[in-house]
């Protein structure tokens, strides 16, 4: 009881905003998540007008997702795409080592990480930390660099979708921490899998909400009647996310993987940005190619270790699966 009562005084306006909406219309619809448009002064720049910056921080923070269109050259993608599909297939038939996220249609994906296939547009992007910038604090800490592919269903691997659950498998703060900057290498719908979002749920969830234990392939799930309690306020949805996009989501957002219905590999990056305060210990490994780079950064503080090129393209692939990740803090 008294637990009911404390999320109905949390979520306070917007409940009477959706129980005014409902009385007036036959069902409740999801909205879309917030779009920004960057302008090519903005891309050039690197950084927002105050007007659009002001829109993305609103709905990073209200909504727990933004996205911004137009911000990374087509090009570029392509060229990191034809290679991803390629390690995909590769990855798939790793029998039982695979690092699959609750469903093996759905893999933990790295990009190799070598100076070829590493463009600062995509992985340092400037717009995406000049919003997480400005709600984290200066200079986020980057020390998680991956992706996650949707592959088309077959025989061996029917379509599936994941449970609806949260990445912060852990005892967190109950104000933003982390952001998850998502770029997704080809146009992202319905049809090959494109994430299902539940809009706001990141501003009253805690670890309390969950099943599984953190480091379990199947942890973060979402309790059941609590999903049922919010889809009764505002369902989820599963938007259309243009190529050249960023998506800039809450680490605590409600979300799910969805299957892939087409017959091409649909793979989305992840990178992800902590708060400067916040003692996350992971380290990218690099190769030693992208040190300049990364040295040449002064918005973002990248966390990495170097190694030669040959060793990192001889390992990236071989990396966990998403929950034996540890997104905690140290205390």
């Amino acid at each position: 009881m008294l637990r009911s009562f404390y999320r109905q005084a949390l979520a306070g306006p917007f409940l009477r905003r959706q129980n005014r909406t409902m009385a007036t219309t036959t069902g409740v619809t999801s909205r879309a998540p917030a779009v920004v448009r960057a302008s090519e002064a903005e891309v050039g720049a690197g950084r927002f007008f105050e007007r659009n910056l002001e829109v993305a921080v609103r709905h990073v923070l209200k909504d727990g997702v933004v996205v911004i269109q137009d911000a990374i050259n087509h090009q570029v993608l392509d060229k990191l795409n034809e290679k991803m599909k390629a390690d995909a297939i590769t990855l798939s038939k790793s029998g039982d080592g695979t690092p699959f996220n609750y469903n093996r249609g759905n893999l933990q994906q790295d990009a190799p990480p070598v100076r070829k296939f590493f463009d600062p547009s995509i992985f340092l992007n400037p717009l995406a930390t000049h919003v997480t910038a400005s709600v984290l604090g200066p200079r986020p800490k980057l020390t998680f660099m991956s992706g996650n592919t949707a592959m088309p269903a077959t025989d061996d691997t029917p379509s599936q979708r994941q449970p609806v659950h949260a990445d912060s498998d852990f005892r967190h703060p109950s104000h933003p921490f982390a952001l998850v900057v998502n770029v997704g290498l080809t146009d992202m719908n319905p049809n090959n899998g494109s994430t299902e979002i539940w809009l706001g749920t990141h501003n009253d969830t805690s670890i309390d909400d969950q099943e599984g234990s953190h480091g379990e392939r199947a942890s973060g799930r979402i309790k059941e009647d609590l999903l049922e309690e919010r889809r009764a306020i505002l369902p989820p949805l599963q938007p259309t996310i243009p190529k050249g996009s960023i998506i800039i989501r809450d680490l605590r957002l409600w979300h799910a993987g969805m299957p892939n219905l087409s017959s091409d590999i649909r793979v989305m990056l992840a990178m992800i940005h902590f708060a400067p305060w916040y003692r996350n210990p992971m380290r990218l490994e690099l190769g030693e190619g992208i040190r300049p780079v990364i040295e040449a950064e002064k918005d973002l503080d990248v966390r990495a270790d170097y190694v030669p090129e040959e060793l990192a393209l001889s390992r990236y692939l071989n990396r966990g699966f998403g929950n034996s990740y540890d997104f905690n803090q140290t205390p």
